[in-house]
């Protein structure tokens, strides 16, 4: 079964007023067990636009669907066109102090894990260890035929091995790795098979419109119901397959905080949402924690 895809989201009633406060986030982060949940908003510091934000990809790009993507040769070659040119940038990304901060919180026992709806493998990169990619990560592709993983660089190299001389300039890139590029861009981009089965290969996230995988769901309840303290960071909630952990914590009785811009749709669920600059605030909170933020990445 697959989902509809949720693009958008609008209150359509009254939210708790946003603050500046830090201390409740400095305070359950200080008595531990606190479960971070990240989305779009903590990688802007690092140069990927978010989805919704002030000047986010949404205004200007339709992100891939899964049934277009399997039901459209043409779209597919117009993804992989536009995917290949954003990986090169996408790959360059480095973490930034939101990133370093949670991973300093986790080196000193304060988290209980990261669920992550990113595909940009920063939090990894900044040192945080056993992070659940919820949409997957970009580093991967799949073979929709025979199942089989690869790495995302061989593929590269296939593609450019394919496609000399492809050098469009997008307009942008967006949080899906995918490149702003015009239908005479992309011309005839040549799309290679699975190298193994001749099937066609997908990158291994979590498209609009397609279904978490159940046990990956699963595991990140199991998370939710072991940690004390539920901590949003930089998501609007807009989709399901985050919001339905907040309200998780939430039902449990379980304190949920925002640390997020803009109002989010799991605003009604949480004690509190800080709307504040997710860098400055983490680093904050670090230096109230007395816990030292490092300079990793890769």
């Amino acid at each position: 079964m697959r989902m509809r895809p949720t693009l958008t989201w609008t209150p359509t009633e009254d939210l708790p007023p946003a603050t500046t406060d830090l201390r409740p986030v400095v305070d359950a982060l200080d008595a531990g067990g606190v479960l971070v949940l990240s989305g779009a908003g903590l990688s802007t510091e690092s140069g990927i636009p978010d989805y919704r934000g002030e000047g986010g990809s949404l205004s200007r790009h339709t992100p891939m669907t899964y049934q277009d993507f399997t039901g459209s040769a043409r779209a597919r070659r117009r993804y992989w066109a536009r995917s290949h040119l954003g990986w090169r940038a996408f790959g360059r990304a480095l973490p930034n102090a939101g990133h370093r901060s949670v991973a300093a919180f986790g080196r000193h026992g304060l988290l209980t894990g990261v669920i992550t709806q990113n595909v940009d493998g920063l939090h990894q990169a900044a040192g945080s260890e056993d992070v659940v990619e919820l949409h997957g990560s970009l580093d991967r592709v799949v073979c929709l035929s025979c199942g089989a993983l690869g790495p995302r660089r061989e593929l590269a190299e296939r593609l450019e091995e394919a496609n000399p001389g492809f050098e469009p300039v997008a307009a942008g890139i967006n949080p899906d790795g995918d490149a702003d590029l015009t239908d005479e861009q992309v011309g005839d981009f040549r799309v290679v098979p699975c190298a193994l089965c001749g099937g066609v290969l997908k990158p291994d996230v979590v498209f609009f419109g397609e279904a978490v995988p159940p046990r990956r769901v699963e595991h990140c309840r199991e998370l939710v119901r072991e940690a004390d303290s539920l901590l949003v960071l930089g998501s609007s909630l807009t989709v399901m397959s985050g919001l339905r952990f907040v309200r998780q914590a939430a039902q449990a009785g379980k304190p949920v905080l925002i640390v997020n811009r803009d109002p989010t749709r799991g605003d009604r669920y949480a004690l509190t949402r800080v709307a504040l600059p997710l860098g400055a605030a983490l680093t904050s909170v670090a230096g109230l924690l007395a816990v030292p933020v490092g300079d990793a990445g890769r």
